[in-house]
Formats: structure tokens, sequence, C-alpha cells
């Protein structure tokens, strides 16, 4: 979700998983897609999401004015505001608009906003953790020690220098050795375990028909640009981002030793868009029917089933989802395609990849002008002490969490959280019952299954235990490798156990949230318990537009176009009456067009299917929450403060919680990769549908953002 870099690594693998399997892909954040340049990494230097996606600064000035508003009963950020426009043509930039205008991006960002000022908060918080702990002497495999010198691995900038490439020579060599496409097969099962990427990829969560126990997903992976889309998308743009992709492959192999480097660059691209034809589109991958497909490990073949052996699952595991099954035939005419020397080509730059922002200036330097720069537009990487926080955060965070919560989280901020999602719970069923497009066999499965919700706030009960894992302050590379290895044993450990439904899906140090279908749960990490999410001296009405908002959000992904699909007790099964769905699909159907016609950079729009579920969360997360704030008012009229009515509050908490900027060439990835929308319209395309809106700011016919009564679209 946030800059690129080895912090990222683990974050990504988890992402991919997500992609393949469906669970947690319902986040609030957003977060830049792209693959090399997060690969495995964590939502906190994030996450993600990414509320962010994504969705993880801002100057001292910036952060001083915006505390000062946020510390009054109002709890809007005034100094932001752009009372110049009207709030009935465009709410985003009149909640928003004179920060926009005078806020200087810096260099080492592509990106920056609410969420992102709170991720750097955070951030600087766990430095402080981390530097406290390393004045301190701390006992070998504790996990003091473990946080402080993974800090230290990666802050020892001259010896990770003095070693160059050496860290990585024997996985090179390893490819060298291959000797046959079988033991090639062998390679891309076992380099999961080592944290690198292959054509296939495998993850074990639950069962989405049967949610107990543990299952393994298994589907397509190994290509270095952001998405397949880009392989094939012929605007100047995507070009631009195929040739410094190039470039980057060129470069590592020129720094790995390799002759005719240009040359085997361009080899290694086109075994990618090979693959990438068979690779689902994104809209594709997230429809939760079409990527369950149970299959017979042994009916697919010997590639895959030699895949799994050296993967090391256990034999006893006799079925596996397919989450794309046309790859599977795609990807063995690629592979009898291409020689074996090709293969192991593209075995190298999956380790180059993976690797290169843990090695020397000069890899580090050709990953971020691919991943920051072309990607992103971002002119400088971040400081070397965020991207190992980054690192330690993705490692060992659950080390740092337990730290982070004690010093962090007060009591009576989950106490009072309790209580809000038990209010947000309340007017959802309110919303429900009062459905009149629904009936009432609908309605019924549909309040169960609200009941059931499980919300999860501040951190996990029991922390994941690292004590496997051995961090020594003058190995780096051999950190990360091990760490690799120990989280991908804790994965294999999985199967044969019943789920876990205490474990966490983000860190409590990470500024975001998200929904599990399969566990019905919604996560609230610690971090995101802050202004100008929760501000516990502000009016109650700028909360519930804030984070009373965003647990609407993560409650509505339960109603979502997809995760609608899951009952009440996680299961993916259909619980709605064909009437009903019907009339779900086209209510539905049309906040897809409506958000495919926002045109975010020109000729490039907003995919309203991709989007879709985000968008649904947003509707409806933000619908129930208002009706929140009204029932919390007991029947009283809101009072006004410095001029605003408590409705007007609302919709300004939700603004100023979107505020942000972003590059244009982050913009235009995130367009083709994020499954939420730019924050523009996570105001605008939301408020507009909202008849409560229109009656709080005056709307009337001819305002920019007034739909006649047939447009609107009304959900939950």
């Amino acid at each position: 979700m946030r800059i690129r870099g080895p912090s990222r690594q683990r974050e990504i693998r988890r992402r991919k998983e997500i992609n393949k399997t469906g669970p947690l892909t319902c986040r609030m954040g957003v977060y830049v897609g792209g693959r090399m340049n997060y690969r495995r990494i964590p939502m906190t230097t994030l996450k993600k999401t990414g509320l962010v996606a994504g969705l993880l600064v801002s100057s001292a000035a910036c952060a001083t004015s915006n505390n000062k508003a946020l510390n009054t009963r109002l709890g809007i950020d005034t100094s932001a505001m752009d009372v110049s426009l009207r709030p009935q043509d465009d709410f985003y930039l009149y909640v928003n608009g004179t920060w926009i205008k005078n806020y200087k991006m810096p260099d080492d960002k592509s990106v920056f906003g609410a969420f992102h000022q709170l991720r750097d908060d955070s951030e600087a918080a766990v430095k402080g953790i981390i530097q406290g702990l390393s004045k301190k002497k701390n006992v070998a495999g504790a996990a003091n020690q473990r946080i402080a010198d993974l800090y230290r691995s990666f802050m020892d900038e001259k010896r990770v220098e003095a070693l160059g490439m050496d860290p990585i020579k024997g996985e090179l060599a390893a490819i060298d050795a291959i000797a046959t496409k079988k033991t090639l097969i062998d390679w891309f099962g076992s380099a999961q375990s080592w944290g690198i990427d292959s054509p296939f990829y495998f993850g074990i969560r639950a069962d989405k028909k049967d949610v107990a126990t543990n299952i393994v997903y298994f589907g397509a992976s190994g290509l270095g640009l952001p998405d397949r889309d880009y392989y094939f998308k012929k605007d100047d743009r995507s070009k631009a981002i195929r040739a410094a992709y190039l470039v980057f492959a060129e470069k590592m192999f020129e720094l790995s030793g390799e002759t005719n480097a240009a040359k085997k660059a361009k080899t290694v691209y086109m075994v990618e868009k090979a693959l990438a034809k068979h690779h689902w589109t994104r809209v594709q991958r997230r429809d939760a029917d079409k990527t369950y497909n149970k299959r017979k490990l042994a009916s697919l073949g010997l590639d895959v089933q030699r895949f799994f052996k050296a993967t090391g699952i256990r034999s006893e595991e006799k079925e596996i989802i397919v989450t794309e099954p046309s790859y599977l035939p795609g990807f063995k005419q690629v592979l009898a395609k291409h020689d074996l020397k090709t293969w192991k080509l593209y075995a190298k730059l999956r380790v180059l990849e993976a690797r290169a922002f843990y090695l020397s200036d000069a890899f580090v330097d050709a990953a971020f002008a691919y991943s920051g720069k072309a990607l992103s537009g971002q002119p400088e990487i971040r400081a070397r002490w965020k991207r190992a926080v980054g690192l330690v955060n993705g490692t060992v965070g659950e080390d740092v969490s337990a730290i982070y919560v004690k010093k962090f989280f007060p009591a009576s901020s989950k106490k009072r959280m309790v209580q809000l999602v038990e209010n947000l719970r309340a007017a959802y069923g309110e919303r429900i019952k009062s459905l009149a497009w629904m009936g009432p066999e609908t309605r019924k499965k549909a309040l169960y299954k609200l009941s059931k919700f499980n919300p999860k706030i501040g951190y996990p009960k029991k922390f994941k235990d690292y004590s496997k894992l051995v961090v020594s302050a003058d190995d780096l590379i051999g950190n990360v490798i091990r760490s690799e290895r120990v989280e991908y044993d804790r994965r294999l450990a999985k199967l044969g156990k019943p789920v876990d439904r205490d474990e966490w899906g983000m860190l409590a140090q990470t500024v975001n949230a998200y929904f599990n279908p399969t566990l019905n749960e919604i996560v609230f990490p610690a971090a995101i318990l802050q202004p100008p999410f929760f501000n516990a001296k502000a009016d109650d009405a700028v909360n519930y537009g804030g984070i009373g908002a965003v647990i609407g959000h993560e409650m509505g992904h339960g109603f979502d176009d997809q995760g609608s699909k899951y009952n009440g007790d996680g299961v993916l099964k259909n619980w709605w009456t064909k009437k009903d769905r019907a009339a779900f699909k086209k209510r539905t159907e049309l906040l897809v067009s409506q958000y495919s016609a926002f045109e975010a950079l020109p000729g490039e729009f907003v995919n309203g299917e991709l989007t879709q579920g985000e968008n649904i969360g947003d509707l409806g997360g933000l619908t129930v929450a208002y009706r929140a704030y009204e029932l919390s008012l007991i029947g009283r009229k809101s009072s006004v403060i410095k001029g605003f009515t408590g409705p007007q509050r609302f919709f300004l908490g939700w603004g100023q919680v979107w505020r942000g900027k972003i590059r244009d060439k982050a913009l235009s990835v995130r367009l083709a990769t994020d499954p939420h929308s730019p924050s523009e319209y996570r105001v605008n395309g939301v408020v507009r549908n909202m008849p409560e809106f229109y009656k709080a700011f005056s709307v009337k016919d001819g305002d920019v953002l007034h739909l006649s009564n047939d447009k609107r679209v009304g959900i939950w």
C-alpha cells in the first residue's frame, strides 16, 4: 500500500494469497498495485490494501495545524477547507481543497493523505520502540533482541555495500545447477519457502465451503509488471512502464554478472508475457464462485504434483482449490515452448527482484528506478530508517505489536470502539428490516449474518511466536531468508488443523481495517483508532462520519457483491431468493455504471467492476453510520458548532478522512490494479447518492452533485 521496498515483501505474499483465495480482500485502504516492488511486504511501512488497499510526511506545520483543529469539539480541520467552493458542486474539494492546493508532496512519497499521516506517526512510534530496545542489553533469542538486531542488520549500510551481491550467489548458483525441466519445477516449488516468486502461487486458508478446515488455494503468479494487462495495453503510459521494467531487468542481469543483459531481459519478458496471456483479469479473480474450483491433486498433471511435492506440503492433502483453472494448460504450453536456459534466466530474475532492496546501492537504485520512479513517479526512495522499520514490522511485526499496544492503546479506546460497533450493528439491522426491495426469507438470513459478525478490536488475544527465528545483526539476507522460512512453515502447519479463529491478518500498529468473509469477522487494529477517524474530544457527529463509517464499511463488505455470497457462518453458499438477488444486482450494476464514468486522469477511468465491492462498502457504510448517528441523538436535535449542523459535521468527517494527494503515475497504476476508488470519488461518488446529504447541504436540481431520484443508488 505504500512506497515500495524490502519492508513490503511478506505483505505482498499475503496480498497475492488474498487475490487467489478471497478472504481479507475487503479492506478500507488503498494501495498502489505492483508486484516486484512490493513483493512480500507488511501493511504498515504499508497493509493492505490500503483502509488503505492498500490501501502506509507531512510537514511539521501541517501536522500541527491538523492537531490544533482536531482537538476541538468540532473535530474538523477547517484550515484544510476551501469555502470558496460550493459543497453541492464538489464536496471533496470543499472539505479538503485548501490543503490539496498548498500541500507539497515530499520527494520520497507518491501519495499522501490522512491515512498516511497516521501511518507516518505509527512508523515513528515503532522507530522509538526499536531505538529504546537497542539501548538495552537484550537476551539472545528474546523478542527484544530480534527486533533490535533485525533493525541493525538493515541499518548497517557499510556492511551491505561491502558484500555487494555475495549474499545471493548461492541462490543463483542453485539455479545454474538445475539440469532438467523437472528439476526446474522442483525449484519453483521449493523457492516458495525462501520468499521467491514463480509461475505458481499457493496459499493456505479456510475452505470457503467448509470453513472449519484449512485447505490449499493454488493459482497463477510469476509476473514482474504490476498486472497481466500491462503486457498488452497499448497506451503510452503502459509502454513507458514496460520499457522501464526492461531496463530494470537488464540492470539486474548486468549487476549479477550476466553477459548480453539486454537480450536476456527481453527473453525473460517474453516468457512473462506468454504467462500473462493465461492469467485471469483482476475483475475475474475477485469472483468468489468462479475462483472456487476444488480438484483432486492427482488430476492436475505431473508438473503440478511435482511442484507440490517440492513445496513440502504434507502428502495427506489430496484436494486443493484451483483459482484459475484455465491457467494450468496455458502454463504447460509456455513451459514446453521455452528452453531450460531461458527458464533459468527467468528464475534468476525472480531471485534478483526479491533480494534487490537488501543488496548494495547499485541494486537498490536500479530497483527503485522502476518500482518507485517509473511506476509511481516518486523522485526519491524513503529514508533507510523507514525501510528498516518496515522490515521489522514485516518480519517480527507482532513482537512489535505487543509493545505498541501497551504503550499507545488505552483500554478506554477499546471499550468505546465496542460500543460503536454495536451501535452500527443496531443501525444496520434497522436498515435491513426496512429495505423495500428485500423479501422476508432473504431478510431473515441477512439479519442472522449481521448478528454473527465477530468484531476484533485493537490487537489479537495472542501474539505470534517468533522464537524459531534466528536474527543476527550482521546477516541481513540471512535474516530475511530465515524469516521467510519460519513464516512458510507456520503456513504449512495450518494444514490438518482447525482454522484459527483468533489469528489476525493485520498488525496492531497498522492504520487500516478489514473484513474476512469465511470467518465473518470485522477487524480494527489499534492504530486506526485516532483522529481523524476517532477523536475522543470531538462531537459524536464527526466520529460517526469517521470511524463509524469505517465500521459500517467493513460490515458492508459482508453484504457487497462478493461478500454477500457467504452466509452467516462464513460458508460460500447462496442464501438469497432469485428475486432478491436480481433486485440487489440491479442496484449494484447502477453503481458500477456511475463509477465507471469517473475520469480520474485524461483517458483513464475508474474500473467500476473492479472497485464494486469497495464502493458498495463505502455507500452502505456511510448510510448506516448516518442512521447510527441519528439513533445516538435519542430524538434530540443536533447542536450547531461553529456554524455547522450535526448532519453537516457528519459528512465533513467523512470528507476529511479521504484527504490526499497522489502523483499521476501512481494513480494510473491504481486505476488498473486497486479495488478501491480514488479518494475524491470515495467522497463525491458516495454522498451524491444519499438523500441525507442533499438535506444537510440543500442540494438542488442544477447542482453538480445532484442526481435525479431514478439515478441515485440505495442498497443498504
